[in-house]
């Protein structure tokens, strides 16, 4: 009888082993599996992302050859000259002990300069190399001039352009912009940036830094795009437009600068341009274009109806090319706004085709107080959205809205729809 007890213990003891093993084996598993799943990760996060241009601030140079997870901070004066003077420098290099709020270096003579000052820097700022060379269409800028435009100056702007053959990229350097007017008459001064866009595409749209007051602001901001052949920029055209930041509002715009790029040689090396800046595009309040709505009142569900059909002939935001136009619907108890809806944004087109019902629950019995407001917006990314056009229905409104809200009161149930002029937003 022994050994029969002796096997039995041993068969009693196979399944705690077996279940030890099981245990070590899990635990490994999940051990390796979160290994392999760091490694992965780490190794993805040293890839380098596909940049499709690069913004080279003042003393900060970004290229996407050589980017790293680590950032070199700081760096005394002699290495700040030097790679001032080499540029492309491969390395991300922020030094940010010699600069104010907005970025810039502080000046060594902050007074008031008078004409004379002004005169003896501009060499210094703009004799950098010596295959720079100064484009003969900006020295006819400034006697092309119409006498209107030489009565109400809006500034003078400073950039260069240099392609790079090896790495086929198109540099932009916008410099500095002169002589703004001030657009805030309380501090009679403004806070300008300006705007770049590429066309006639628009891919490409970039944007400086806000430089708080000032009417001649030094911006020195470098944006350099990848992937362009240089038969191609032959083609493309430069688009810069100059506002100032309103916090409350929308911004102003101060001006803007059209730089066609055909016959301009960038093989000899960089260029310096000058360049007037002149007074948004006037085409823009000749016409708003028209809006197709169409409204219907339930009396019986105390509910309004709207839908946004279809905008035809809308302008160009400006002679940056199309707009991109969405609807922002508005409604009005006693002037005062209780409900807004929006439409989905449509790309680069003047005649747009929206289909969008809108179903707006009304306060009261009547519409004797109701108002809808239709604000065509053209979408701009990373800024805030221009006003195309305004179309106004209800009781106390002029023209055609009147007329249209007129009907919907006398047959409701009845969906009525028509195209109405738009006016000025």
């Amino acid at each position: 009888m022994a050994p029969i007890t002796s096997s039995r213990v041993e068969f009693d003891e196979i399944p705690t082993v077996v279940g030890i093993f099981s245990a070590f084996g899990l635990v490994f598993t999940v051990s390796l599996f979160a290994w392999i799943c760091c490694q992965r990760r780490s190794a993805k996060s040293n890839k380098t992302p596909p940049y499709k241009f690069v913004h080279v601030l003042k003393g900060v140079d970004i290229y996407p050859e050589n980017l790293s997870s680590k950032k070199k901070f700081g760096g005394d004066d002699k290495s700040e000259g030097k790679r001032k003077a080499a540029v492309p420098n491969l390395s991300l290099h922020l030094d940010l002990e010699k600069r104010d709020l907005n970025g810039n270096f502080p000046k060594a003579n902050p007074k008031a300069g008078s004409s004379s000052d002004l005169e003896n820097v501009t060499p210094k700022l703009f004799g950098e190399t010596e295959k720079e060379a100064v484009s003969p269409e900006s020295l006819k800028s400034s006697t092309s001039l119409t006498s209107e435009e030489k009565q109400e100056k809006l500034g003078t702007l400073f950039l260069s352009l240099e392609y790079n053959f090896e790495k086929k990229a198109f540099v932009v350097n916008i410099k500095e912009a002169r002589g703004l007017p001030a657009m805030d008459e309380q501090s009679m001064t403004s806070d300008p940036y300006i705007k770049m866009t590429i066309l006639p595409e628009k891919k490409h749209k970039v944007k400086t830094r806000v430089l708080r007051k000032t009417l001649d602001p030094v911006f020195d901001e470098t944006f350099t795009f990848y992937g362009l052949p240089y038969p191609r920029i032959q083609e493309l055209s430069l688009h810069f437009t100059v506002l100032s930041f309103d916090r409350f509002s929308r911004d102003d715009v101060i001006g803007e600068v059209l730089i066609p790029l055909s016959g301009i040689e960038l093989s000899d090396g960089k260029m310096l341009m000058t360049r007037e800046i002149i007074k948004r595009n006037a085409k823009k309040s000749s016409g708003r274009g028209e809006l197709l709505v169409s409204l219907c009142y339930q009396s019986t569900t105390n509910t309004l109806t709207v839908v946004v059909l279809k905008a035809r002939h809308l302008p160009k935001s400006d002679v940056s090319g199309l707009s991109d136009p969405y609807v922002k619907v508005n409604l009005y108890h006693a002037k005062k706004r209780i409900s807004k809806k929006k439409t989905h944004v449509k790309k680069c087109t003047p005649n747009a085709v929206f289909n969008e019902l809108f179903v707006f629950d009304i306060p009261c019995e009547s519409l004797e107080e109701i108002s809808v407001e239709f604000l065509v917006l053209d979408s701009e990314r990373g800024s805030r959205n221009e006003a195309i056009g305004r179309l106004v229905l209800g009781a106390t409104a002029e023209g055609s809205g009147g007329g249209h809200w007129k009907e919907i009161c006398d047959f409701p149930r009845r969906q009525i729809a028509k195209w109405h002029m738009l006016c000025e937003g």
